[in-house]
């Protein structure tokens, strides 16, 4: 008569697919905690492409402070500089595409996808709009002790001469304006010289050390209000609020010109467009709170309201532009 109870074998095999489906049912369950698990459940790392002080960290610093209010979660900004903005975008572009790394570039990102040709690189194939936080004019500005009360009278005093100016770094917006303003259109003997972030290119003017920085206008602006600094020249459309004394370029005679820079949220392209839309509005709805639209105009920022889909038109249309002064000024990188 055969034994009834289980051989050693049997038991071990029961065992085992005990254990298994044990494995299998906890993988399972944390999966599925995983993906109803909402957004955001842990904090978040803001990366600002360039360094402390500058329009960027300023605009991610205020912005990330609300979010961390409003998500209930921590934002961490941390700042990595380098080659005109490329060196954070290429970070959170091989990120992962959750919702927990995002970037934060001013218009340089589409000034870096206007020279994909030339670098083979281009952010904007890896990257996804967020949205667009604050705007800004670039401007012209002199040392107060220069004779020149605007940039017309600069170009006539330096004309057979040979001047020189700062900006940001190499790539970057106030840049490639301050050649094709400088160079192209007013017919100047002009050198760039480049520095690492904002802070630094106007402190060289204030030095004495270069004549003109083209900046953003947030960094520039205590300082011309201190009297330490002559804003010479808005690219703008119009006057703007903030300097309201300060021609534009068209009013001087010198181009219709614009570049009204900016900083923007952007995150790994594969994002989902659930929490990019959510980032969106959580970004918009911080932008509309009294005390950080009075905190960012103040510093000379202008807030901007638009939706994911308006931010990548405008950012489209920016990247032809640039391409197009990038063609002008036979800018190489």
């Amino acid at each position: 008569m055969d034994d009834p109870r289980p051989s050693a074998r049997g038991r071990r095999r029961r065992v085992i697919a005990a254990f298994a489906g044990t494995v299998v049912a906890i993988v399972s369950t944390s999966q599925a905690f995983a993906q109803d698990a909402p957004y955001p459940s842990k904090p978040i790392r803001i990366i600002v492409a360039f360094a402390p002080g500058g329009v960027a960290d300023t605009v991610a610093r205020v912005v990330g402070q609300r979010l961390s209010e409003r998500l209930g979660q921590g934002v961490v900004v941390e700042n990595r500089g380098g080659a005109g903005g490329n060196v954070a975008s290429k970070a959170v572009g091989a990120a992962a595409a959750d919702g927990y790394t995002l970037l934060a570039h001013t218009a340089a990102v589409a000034v870096n996808s206007a020279l994909g040709a030339q670098t083979g690189y281009d952010p904007l194939a890896e990257l996804a709009p967020v949205a667009l936080a604050a705007s800004t004019p670039t401007i012209i500005v002199g040392n107060a002790a220069s004779p020149a009360r605007d940039l017309r009278e600069f170009v006539q005093g330096a004309k057979g001469k040979r001047a020189s100016y700062s900006s940001a770094g190499v790539g970057t917006s106030p840049h490639l304006t301050g050649d094709y303003v400088l160079r192209v259109l007013s017919g100047l003997d002009a050198v760039h010289v480049p520095y690492q972030g904002g802070p630094l290119a106007i402190t060289a003017v204030i030095a004495g050390q270069v004549d003109l920085v083209s900046t953003s206008m947030p960094p520039a602006l205590p300082h011309v209000r201190q009297g330490k600094l002559r804003a010479l020249a808005v690219a703008d459309a119009r006057r703007t609020p903030a300097l309201p004394d300060v021609p534009t370029l068209a009013e001087l005679g010198i181009a219709n010109f614009e570049d009204v820079g900016w900083i923007a949220f952007l995150a790994p392209l594969r994002t989902s467009e659930g929490i990019v839309s959510r980032l969106n509005q959580e970004i918009r709805d911080a932008l509309q709170q009294p005390d950080v639209k009075e905190r960012l105009t103040n510093a000379g920022f202008e807030p901007q309201q638009r939706t994911v889909a308006e931010f990548a038109t405008y950012l489209r249309s920016e990247a032809a532009k640039w391409t197009q002064v990038v063609k002008a000024i036979d800018f190489k990188p």
